[in-house]
């Protein structure tokens, strides 16, 4: 496709949208139950989990993506549980792959803003559905889900926007096939490690107005509605 005059590759483009948008579902299946386990925690217990949880906002996205290489490979863990289903396709070097470690990347961005809405919500509210006979999923959906409502979109668009920026983990566990894992963020690298600047400023400057639009929408969320981003 040409943009301003020059010839871009927009598959990477799509193939990044692709598996942002498959992690930010599947976490907000996983996550959401995860942070609603934490909100209700005890304080020992939960410093334990929500260091867990927040592992990736500071270990390095190579160390990261390096113990999924590992736990990912053919004869690895998570490949081995997955055949007991049926699963007979490959893990590390595929969109699945991509998934799966887009998943584990981005898990803080999903479950930190749905715990602070979580724990924002007045125990009372609960407390008197209980007495109206409402079992823990009715209080969930009925009172839970409504006024976390921001809470869920600032999750979803945080790991969404975050998938999108991905590049150790991504290149780590889905390595650089043209066509197949190569996402947009290492298309960047390559255009500057062939010199192609034009193609690479027009790729960075898509990104940098995304990331800018993202964080534009989550903090006008935050002053508007009082949603803690982390």
């Amino acid at each position: 496709m040409m943009l301003f005059g020059s010839e871009i590759n927009l598959q990477p483009v799509w193939l990044t949208l692709e598996v942002a948008t498959y992690t930010m579902v599947i976490l907000m299946l996983i996550g959401t139950p995860l942070a609603w386990k934490m909100a209700k925690m005890d304080s020992s217990t939960k410093v334990l989990l929500e260091a867990l949880v927040a592992l990736p906002l500071v270990l390095p996205p190579t160390v990261l993506g390096f113990y999924l290489l590992i736990v990912m490979n053919p004869n690895g863990p998570i490949t081995e549980f997955l055949r007991l289903f049926g699963f007979e396709g490959q893990l590390t070097f595929s969109k699945t792959g991509l998934v799966i470690g887009s998943v584990f990347y981005s898990l803080p961005f999903a479950v930190q803003p749905l715990m602070h809405a979580f724990e924002s919500i007045p125990s009372r509210l609960l407390d008197a559905a209980a007495t109206l006979r409402a079992n823990a999923l009715d209080r969930f959906f009925t009172i839970v889900v409504p006024l976390s409502q921001r809470g869920f979109l600032v999750a979803a668009t945080l790991t969404f926007a975050h998938t999108v920026g991905e590049f150790g983990v991504v290149l780590m566990v889905g390595g650089n096939i043209p066509g197949e894992t190569r996402m947009v963020s290492i298309d960047i690298f390559d255009h500057v490690e062939s010199l192609e600047y034009t193609q690479a400023h027009i790729l960075s400057a898509l990104m940098l107005m995304f990331s800018f639009l993202v964080l534009l929408l989550v903090y006008s969320l935050n002053r508007r509605f009082g949603v803690k981003v982390g």
